[in-house]
């Protein structure tokens, strides 16, 4: 059982529960800094569908544009470099 849980978590469960804490904490304080609550960062994601439906699906066509010009520099970028990897 031991091993099962060790493997499904990456780690021991009581190093899994530390390092929860320990970003728990960090997430909690950068959250208060910016004065954030969960219902914002949801009412966030609600506003941005909507902005997006508003908007007549304009933002998924910018969206393929930024996708396809990145898309042109980092596919040829990546297999160049498993070529040059593929020798090692």
């Amino acid at each position: 059982m031991s091993d099962r849980a060790t493997r499904f978590l990456g780690d021991t469960p009581g190093r899994v529960i530390v390092k929860l804490i320990l970003v728990s904490l960090v997430v909690g304080v950068v959250m208060h800094a910016f004065n954030w609550t969960p219902y914002d960062i949801l009412w966030n994601i609600r506003d941005f569908f909507v902005r997006i439906w508003n908007m007549g699906f304009s933002a998924l066509s910018r969206f393929a544009d930024y996708l396809l010009l990145g898309a042109a520099v980092v596919i040829p970028a990546f297999i160049l470099l498993r070529i040059i990897n593929y020798r090692k």
